[in-house]
């Protein structure tokens, strides 16, 4: 007989026939759910932690606690991406990551990542939209030194160029993938709109931001925002208050920058921005949406009503729009709404969820049908507490560490509010009425003024979405094109950047015979560096001018083929075939531009732009913000090296491809070795077999699918 495991007898064992009761009586029904009785929870304490000020003007927070042997701090500092200057938008974000990742003075950031991965200990940087942080985390017995290595990142960052550049690279693909996502798109759209694109809370980061943010850029932001008497340093952990001063005091006494007080953040302006506005996207079969409008501040007093309230439309599964937009109507995929405050300017009320293309209409106008319903009427007793038990129950997870505690006390006074804010906010929770659900409905859910910004195919909608009988906007989703500046412009650079050419041309066979080659062919053996076990890939390229690229890989997980002439394109892998999505057409591109033949006749292409960025090096930049860096051997002339910003195993990365091994194929010089490196590290080793010029192959030949 086959033997059950015990997976296959679990059931049995809970829901067979009760076990046999020796003593003849018969066993106790199992109590239902329904029966259970739970405690009520515990009420929150806030801790006291010692707070005083260093000489310098640092404010500190010591709260010991010795459960565990750990020891964590966090500097909080009054700065922000509100701050950013007009064309350079991002360098805050920028000045935040590099804080860490550019290293100190004295180490790279490399190095601190060595150093403190050996003693399991981390220190990390951060600058968001009101506030920048610098944190650290170690065992006790790791303190000091972990401490100096905080201090060194928070008092000296050193912000190398080459992680300024490899920041940068990171921030254009994002850029590039920023309307991949359906969801992602509406919720910005909405924020943007509501904000207005034209101001801090509104505005996108694009290529010329980068392009414009220099080294010095973030020195200087640097310099005006981190000094003592704008930072708060709370440290939580197993420490003696008496020793942590001590080492605070020698850690940050010398530390005595000054500057003047930093200003307020901008305030937030209310906009007329009510009606339609939809960002057509082609490629999905379904409509994201997020409907609503400006929101309030924590310090509110209507704050407590209106989470209930917002509770009570779209909270949860109990909540009016799952019930009916949801389950009864099955319109949404997904749904809810929230009123988001902030600490120190106006929030979103938003609506959010995602329906089929079709129900498009219908579902914004069944939304807007239950907002006027919560506005006619006043809610039932049952809503209220279920609304109200989940606003409350949800304040334990705001103090269950002591740590969670001391961070939200030092965020309360870091924007004025009072140490026992959340008690008042829990009573004022605590308070909320029928009365009051309604009259906040009514005051601040007006569907009149409400933003509703739709994401999807208007030519799949069932009803067109003017129906709704409001103005239509057209949001444009447009990015504008990456466009580096060259690295010299004045014209001696650019005669020096034409004789380079001119050299690598003769190198390569001559102008002319590159001019005649109409396709190239190669096949290759690849090893990938991956991580583990070098993989073995077999790769075929075959390219016809001026951009048509084929490509097919055959590799240990299957065969993959891509296909594009510049501008479009399709993939086919084991998991099916479709056509190339945006990130990935801008990746062939790249490749199209850096075919190694037409690269070399840059100068006969007049959207193409040449300039010397060294003394054998050619930086050549295309119309669509295209650039490679050739570095050219000084001896032979040929390509030695191709620099440039790609996209790599772990995202975007710079990469370095390395020629070798240069043979002749009728008269032109191909190089029968690559190596590549990502970001510093190698990626892969190509072996060229086969390399063929001038096949005769057909655009129809490439084009054909496996």
């Amino acid at each position: 007989m086959k033997r059950l495991g015990w997976l296959a007898a679990l059931p049995l064992l809970a829901f067979g026939a009760p076990p046999a009761n020796h003593s003849g009586n018969k066993t106790s029904p199992v109590p239902s759910y329904r029966d259970l009785k739970y405690p009520p929870l515990k009420p929150i304490t806030l801790p006291k932690p010692e707070v005083y000020t260093m000489p310098n003007g640092m404010r500190v927070y010591l709260l010991p606690n010795h459960e565990l042997p750990l020891v964590n701090g966090v500097a909080l500092v009054r700065t922000g991406n509100l701050f950013d200057p007009a064309g350079k938008h991002g360098l805050a974000d920028m000045t935040g990551s590099l804080l860490r990742s550019g290293g100190t003075h004295a180490k790279t950031g490399d190095e601190l990542d060595v150093e403190l991965e050996n003693v399991a200990a981390s220190v990390e940087s951060d600058i968001g939209e009101s506030s920048g942080s610098v944190s650290f985390s170690c065992l006790k017995e790791n303190t000091a030194e972990v401490l100096a290595i905080f201090r060194d990142v928070l008092t000296g960052p050193e912000f190398r160029q080459d992680k300024l550049d490899l920041a940068k690279t990171q921030w254009r693909s994002a850029i590039a993938r920023r309307n991949d996502d359906a969801g992602s798109i509406a919720s910005r759209e909405f924020a943007n709109t509501l904000y207005g694109k034209d101001t801090p809370y509104g505005w996108d980061v694009n290529y010329s931001d980068l392009d414009h943010i220099q080294r010095a850029d973030v020195q200087a932001f640097y310099n005006r925002y981190f000094f003592p008497a704008n930072v708060m340093l709370a440290v939580y952990g197993d420490f003696s208050p008496d020793e942590m001063k001590r080492q605070l005091a020698e850690a940050f006494g010398g530390w005595t920058v000054r500057q003047s007080a930093v200003p307020q953040f901008p305030p937030v302006q209310p906009r007329n921005v009510a009606g339609v506005y939809l960002a057509e996207k082609s490629d999905v079969t379904q409509t994201f949406f997020e409907i609503g409008s400006l929101g309030g501040q924590l310090r509110d007093p209507d704050f407590p009503a209106l989470s209930v309230a917002a509770d009570i439309l779209g909270g949860g599964f109990s909540s009016r729009l799952v019930k009916e937009v949801r389950t009864r109507l099955g319109y949404a995929y997904d749904i809810g709404a929230s009123w988001n405050a902030d600490y120190d300017h106006p929030g979103l009320f938003r609506i959010a969820g995602s329906t089929q293309s079709k129900d498009t209409e219908a579902t914004i106008a069944a939304v807007k049908a239950e907002v006027e319903k919560l506005r006619t009427a006043e809610v039932t007793d049952a809503e209220l507490k279920t609304a109200k038990d989940s606003v409350l129950n949800s304040f334990v997870f705001f103090f269950d560490r002591p740590s969670k505690t001391l961070n939200r006390l030092l965020t309360y006074e870091y924007f004025g509010y009072p140490r026992d804010f959340i008690f008042a906010y829990q009573k004022g929770v605590s308070e909320v009425t029928r009365q009051d659900v309604l009259r906040v409905a009514r005051r601040y859910f007006d569907p009149a003024t409400f933003t509703i910004v739709a994401v999807g195919n208007p030519k799949d909608f069932g009803t067109p979405l003017s129906a709704l009988g409001l103005p239509i906007h057209p949001i444009d989703l447009t990015i504008p094109a990456d466009q580096p500046p060259a690295p010299e412009a004045d014209a001696g650079a650019r005669q020096r950047g034409r004789a380079l050419i001119e050299r690598m041309q003769q190198s390569l066979g001559g102008a002319e015979r590159l001019a005649g080659i109409k396709d190239t062919s190669f096949e290759a053996k690849v090893q990938l560096e991956t991580g583990g076990p070098p993989m073995a890939v077999t790769q075929r390229n075959t390219f016809i001018a001026p951009s048509t690229l084929r490509q097919d890989l055959d590799a240990p997980f299957g065969k993959q083929s891509v296909f594009s002439d510049g501008k479009a394109g399709w993939m086919a892998s084991p998991q099916g075939s479709g056509a190339l999505n945006p990130a990935v057409l801008e990746q062939v591109r790249g490749e199209i531009f850096r075919q190694l033949y037409p690269l070399a006749l840059s100068d006969r292409a007049s959207d193409r732009t040449l300039t010397a960025s060294g003394a054998n090096s050619i930086d050549i930049s295309g119309p669509a913000g295209q650039r490679v860096q050739v570095d050219l051997d000084p001896a032979s002339g040929l390509p030695a090296q191709l620099h440039y910003q790609g996209e790599g195993m772990g995202g975007p990365s710079q990469v370095t491809e390395t020629l070798e091994d240069w043979r002749d194929v009728h008269g032109i010089k191909a190089p029968f070795h690559l190596v590549i490196h990502q970001n510093g590290k190698k990626f892969a080793d190509v072996a060229i077999q086969q390399f063929t010029i001038n096949s005769g192959v057909t655009r129809e030949d490439l084009n054909k699918k496996p």
